[in-house]
């Protein structure tokens, strides 16, 4: 049992490649791609614990690949342990292209992209044989997306674009009385977009808002429903005007 836990710990720290270590650099970053993929998951993100794991597993396997052809091929043109894997960095970019989702003025998906591409370089790191700074690097993605959001959520960090959408009864000279509501409330008016409808003596009101990202806006659409007589009143993230 002693020999085959020396053979194991030597063929998994082998600067060659080989079939044991191979395998549990694979499984490595298997492991690590699902534990960032889990908490995107959780955030209710598309790409979730598949995708990530795919990419980590993916990338390890490029870096293999990387070590593997001059091992083999040694002394050949295009045996450059370097070049599969300086490829990884810039195809990984689409699929974090494709994680972001662009909306009228606003993107998301950005911290995803981020730990995407994140991802990808620790399984190449898995790959190369760097497990114990491929753990650590989990490791500190997870304290950055979870507990620095708990940090936001209770200092009230960072701002978020919201759009109020307001139908009210007759027409409305001005917007001051709006104005004041959200200085009240601590949140600032970005723009504002009217539309009169004269023949049904009805104003369509759009302000675009910025506020803090983990704040309860209930009571101020509720003040600001109060301010004129009401019909419909809307909030949203995107800009649907």
């Amino acid at each position: 049992m002693f020999d085959f836990i020396i053979y194991f710990w030597d063929s998994i720290n082998s600067l060659e490649v080989n079939l044991t270590n191979s395998l549990f650099r694979l499984f490595l970053s298997m492991i690590l791609g699902m534990a960032v993929g889990a908490e995107r998951k959780r955030k209710g993100q598309i790409a979730g614990i598949r995708t990530f794991t795919l990419i980590s597993m993916g990338a390890c396997l490029a870096m293999l690949l990387s070590i593997y052809v001059p091992q083999v091929y040694l002394g050949l043109k295009n045996g450059d342990p370097g070049r599969i894997a300086a490829q990884v960095i810039t195809g990984i970019g689409f699929i974090g292209g494709g994680a972001m989702i662009h909306m009228k003025g606003a993107v998301r998906g950005l911290t995803t992209a981020a730990g995407i591409w994140m991802t990808a370089i620790i399984g190449m790191a898995v790959g190369i044989g760097m497990y114990l700074i491929s753990i650590g690097a989990t490791i500190l993605i997870l304290l950055t997306l979870v507990a620095f959001e708990h940090y936001e959520k209770s200092r009230g960090v960072g701002q978020v674009s919201k759009v109020i959408n307001l139908s009210v009864d007759g027409i409305v000279p001005d917007i001051e009385k709006y104005r004041k509501v959200f200085v009240d409330h601590d949140v600032h008016l970005s723009t504002f977009f009217i539309e009169y409808d004269y023949e049904h003596r009805v104003t369509d009101l759009n302000f675009v808002i910025l506020a803090h990202a983990y704040a309860d806006l209930l009571p101020l659409l509720a003040q600001i429903a109060d301010v004129n007589l009401t019909k419909k009143i809307t909030l949203s993230s995107q800009l649907d005007i």
